[in-house]
């Protein structure tokens, strides 16, 4: 994978995924914003896909 193509699916499901997300939204009432987001990292499919993109990322600018 290039960059480019990583940072466009990242980029992709941001936006169909996160944006406007009902749990999260509820989550940062809840919990607030650094409890929101450590859910999104551990508990949520769309972020665990999200963090193993990163890995690819940092993988094509470590070469």
């Amino acid at each position: 994978m290039n960059k480019v193509t990583v940072i466009k699916e990242i980029d992709e499901m941001m936006e169909n995924y996160c944006e406007g997300c009902f749990v999260k939204n509820q989550l940062r009432k809840d919990r607030g914003k650094s409890g929101a987001h450590r859910f999104c990292i551990e508990s949520c499919t769309i972020g665990e896909q999200l963090h193993f993109l990163g890995e690819e990322l940092l993988k094509v600018y470590t070469k």
